[in-house]
């Protein structure tokens, strides 16, 4: 039989360990955050349902972003052992500069809506990780309150090409005045795609008080209280605007944008020029004679046309038509620093990120945008450990193949 004895004091001591209770709620709900899963739970409670769907969601029956992000759990790893990774070099060069990170933070609309300090947040955390950031035309913080925010980030603007191309062109002088070095413009916005939680919920920019919206605020008066009590929540580069997302781009956007427009914004930017949204590798090869330094696969986070080709099933050849004339970078699905070291070691330069640093925006402000970079940098090395890569360089494509 089991002797058995009465546990002393000591040993109780040793097991019994309670976890420190943090004061601050928000390093408090980011501790618990391990993954962008984790950001985007929390991100949900803390968000009203309209506003969150608003970043999660994605047109039609949200095939495309399923899709996407299904390609990346098909990935399958081929390490290697005994190669020595005590040190691993996160680094890339992106258009001939070294970013720290194979990432950048992609573009994305309406930001402050998400949280109040929006943009700002995320180019600090840019700065922060020797990283680039991108602005967005539809931004909510002025082209020159970022730069100023964040004056060492390596900062990028992203164009939609207007029905009204002088807007355009006052833009793209704004931003090279201001110092963002590149310019990406989206070519897969001729009108705007079926975003169906937004219909449903039907979400204005800026959100409007409703019966709807008012319930739902009640159990997000944080929310609330920054929207009301922080600067009004506009666009940055148009006066107002009262109706849907996809009203504004049919009234805005320029559906008849073909290669003579992309030849005129080629000739008015000055800086590196990426060409963003290419969903076929025929379209890639094209824009390249244009003058596109990189191209992005995108199919605009799902949010777009329905059942669109999934960017990384599209890497190899695409690589293969642009035959190293231009870097192509990818988007659309990552949700995981394992899902950027696929893409790189297929063979893209960088990879854009949006939606999960949104998560970690909701979640928590500049600290939740932080904790995502966070997550994403510990992923990423590593998975390159387990791999038995040391440098990014060193990744191919044997190391990360499509089951």
């Amino acid at each position: 039989m089991t002797k058995r004895q009465v546990p002393q004091v000591s040993q109780l001591r040793e097991i019994l360990r309670p976890k420190p209770f943090v004061l601050d709620p928000v390093e408090r709900r980011l501790g618990n955050a391990h993954t962008i899963a984790d950001l985007r739970a929390i991100a949900r409670r803390r968000t009203p349902r309209a506003v969150f769907d608003y970043a999660d969601g994605a047109a039609e029956l949200e095939d495309s972003l399923r899709r996407a992000r299904e390609a990346f759990r098909r990935v399958e790893f081929h390490p290697n052992v005994l190669r020595g990774v005590a040190d691993v070099d996160t680094s890339v060069t992106v258009l001939g500069k070294r970013s720290a990170l194979p990432f950048a933070f992609a573009p994305t609309g309406f930001t402050r809506m998400m949280h109040h300090e929006g943009e700002r947040a995320v180019a600090h955390v840019a700065q922060r990780e020797d990283i680039p950031v991108s602005l967005s035309t539809m931004g909510t913080t002025s082209i020159e309150d970022v730069a100023a925010t964040a004056p060492q980030a390596r900062k990028w603007f992203q164009l939609y090409v207007w029905r009204d191309h002088g807007a355009g062109q006052d833009l793209m002088r704004r931003a090279h005045e201001s110092g963002y070095d590149t310019l990406l413009l989206t070519v897969d916005t001729p009108v705007g795609g079926a975003r169906m939680r937004d219909v449903r919920n039907g979400l204005t920019i800026p959100p409007t008080l409703t019966l709807r919206t008012f319930l739902d605020g009640a159990t997000h008066p944080a929310w609330w209280f920054n929207l009301l009590t922080t600067e009004p929540l506009r666009f940055a580069s148009l006066d107002a605007w009262g109706g849907t997302v996809q009203e504004l781009i049919n009234k805005l956007f320029d559906p008849a944008l073909d290669f003579g427009d992309l030849a005129w914004v080629r000739e008015s930017w000055p800086g590196k020029l990426v060409v963003k949204g290419i969903q076929n590798p025929d379209d890639a090869k094209d824009v390249v004679k244009y003058g596109a330094d990189a191209v992005v696969l995108s199919n605009h986070g799902g949010r777009q046309l329905d059942r669109a080709p999934t960017p990384l099933e599209l890497v190899r050849p695409t690589l293969d038509a642009v035959g190293g004339d231009a870097e192509v970078w990818l988007d659309t699905g990552i949700l995981s620093g394992g899902d950027i070291v696929a893409a790189i070691a297929q063979g893209v330069t960088t990879c854009l990120v949006g939606r999960a640093y949104l998560y970690g925006l909701m979640a928590g402000g500049e600290r939740g945008v932080q904790r995502c970079a966070d997550i994403l940098r510990t992923e990423i090395v590593r998975t390159m450990q387990l791999l038995g890569v040391r440098t990014v360089d060193a990744l191919q494509p044997s190391h990360a193949t499509l089951r």
